[in-house]
């Protein structure tokens, strides 16, 4: 049977252009089928250029602005890759702030392929276990953490995958964690 998410549960897609396709839509699909609001933020406006590996593929509309974003008002948030998305990505001080502000709040982060070079740019991987496209290893390590080449990795409040061919089972744990974890982390803002 799939995970249903408490009602009213929010995912917030980090994202810009250059995005892994699938490693985007095919979460979010998953996301919304269990019951959770997923909203694309990103400092690209309008909407983003997304990639099936090195050939274009389908825009998606931005939903809000990255520096919209407020921790308080968001469950969870989704990482996908893309190397030009996460390279860009992980410079955006708004994008390490918000990852920070979720991470210390215990709410889960869902990260595929390229997608934790945020994380290891918001300095919160050291001790870390987790999994990521293969030529992010030195990287990964390099930041103290563990890296793994493993399908999926869950670690606390994380969960990583390497590459589109593992979302099936991605999208599996990413939605048991985030229907584990929900309740457990500091409650959103009142009024929500």
């Amino acid at each position: 049977m799939a995970e249903k998410l408490p009602e009213g549960f929010r995912v917030a897609i980090l994202a810009t252009n250059g995005f892994e396709q699938a490693e985007l839509e095919k979460p979010r699909k998953a996301l919304e089928q269990a019951g959770a609001e997923t909203i694309v933020a990103s400092p690209a406006r309008g909407s983003i250029q997304g990639m099936n590996h090195d050939e274009k593929g389908d825009k998606v509309k931005v939903d809000m602005p990255l520096a919209k974003l407020k921790a308080s008002d968001f469950d969870a948030v989704l990482l996908p890759g893309g190397v030009a998305n996460a390279d860009k990505l992980r410079m955006e001080k708004e994008a390490q702030a918000f990852v920070k502000e979720i991470d210390g709040d215990g709410k889960p982060i869902a990260v595929i392929c390229h997608g934790p070079w945020l994380l290891i740019s918001a300095g919160l991987a050291k001790g870390r276990q987790l999994t990521s496209y293969y030529t992010l290893q030195d990287d990964v390590r390099n930041s103290g953490a563990k890296w793994t080449d493993e399908q999926v990795v869950r670690d606390k409040n994380w969960v990583s995958s390497r590459k589109p061919d593992d979302i099936p089972a991605f999208n599996e744990e990413m939605l048991a964690l985030f229907a584990g974890r929900a309740g457990k982390s500091k409650s959103r803002a009142a009024g929500r």
